[in-house]
């Protein structure tokens, strides 16, 4: 189950759809081999194994989970990732006349909003969708997604500073800590030197990696956030778009209660 959600199977007139039917067409193998994985008992739906054959579930509603990893519902939703270049104001419009998100999904028919945000200078993943309970819950800190940059910052970390932003650094609106913290690589970059360091974090505050990098004495020269929850940057160009695949979007759901 890696590419990205289908259309679901077409739903008789009560709206339920045999299990073997729906998965075969969203994707996860061929009908026959569904079947055996329903046998096998590899198919749950609403925490119970199914392994009759014929079994009718509602494509809307039914969490389904497939060797343990959830099949997103059948919706109307679309689920986006866009690698934002720098210089793109994180917003759908811009009274000042700059580039927006908008710019790179201008050709398609949904009212898209995007999921947090990234400051103007910080380039990589965002997320973009016309599923406002979804944003809503993806965005806020209570869920504890993980959120990995990867910046590059003035002088030499030392593994002291690392620690200090594991333990926490209280900023001007609260104190913030890292889940996780490392050198990636060290260089000359200039007279104070440069490193590079991924940073694992779950706020959101505005320009909240920026800052805590000041308070511990490195300044950001470059930023780029390549991972949110299971969603990677990867190869993935800058400017361009791609669909979550359903491993992805089914794994947020189930990150954020949905």
């Amino acid at each position: 189950m890696t590419d990205a959600p289908t259309p679901p199977a077409a739903a008789a007139d009560d709206g339920l759809v045999r299990l073997q039917k729906l998965l075969a067409q969203s994707g996860v193998a061929s009908r026959r081999r569904c079947e055996e994985l329903m046998l096998d008992g590899q198919v749950e739906v609403d925490g119970e194994v199914v392994t009759r054959l014929g079994t009718k579930v509602d494509p809307r509603t039914a969490v389904i989970r497939v060797s343990g990893k959830r099949l997103p519902p059948a919706s109307p939703h679309v689920y986006l990732a866009l690698h934002k270049p720098r210089g793109v104001v994180s917003t759908m419009s811009d009274p000042e006349g700059r580039r927006t998100l908008q710019d790179y999904v201008a050709d398609r028919p949904e009212r898209l909003f995007h999921v947090g945000r990234l400051d103007t200078d910080t380039s990589g993943l965002i997320l973009l969708t016309n599923d406002g309970d979804f944003a809503h819950r993806l965005a806020h800190p209570s869920y504890e997604v993980d959120k990995i940059y990867v910046a590059e910052v003035e002088g030499d970390l030392t593994k002291a500073t690392l620690q200090r932003l594991r333990d926490g650094v209280t900023l001007e609106d609260g104190p913030v800590r890292v889940s996780r913290a490392r050198v990636v690589s060290r260089g000359e970059g200039g007279a104070a030197g440069r490193s590079i360091v991924e940073l694992v974090i779950h706020e959101g505050r505005n320009r909240i990696v920026r800052r805590l990098l000041d308070e511990v004495g490195h300044p950001v020269r470059r930023l780029t956030r390549t991972q949110l929850g299971p969603v990677r940057l990867g190869p993935l160009a800058t400017g361009q778009l791609r669909e979550l695949t359903s491993d992805e979007l089914g794994a947020l759901l189930d990150g954020v209660g949905l």
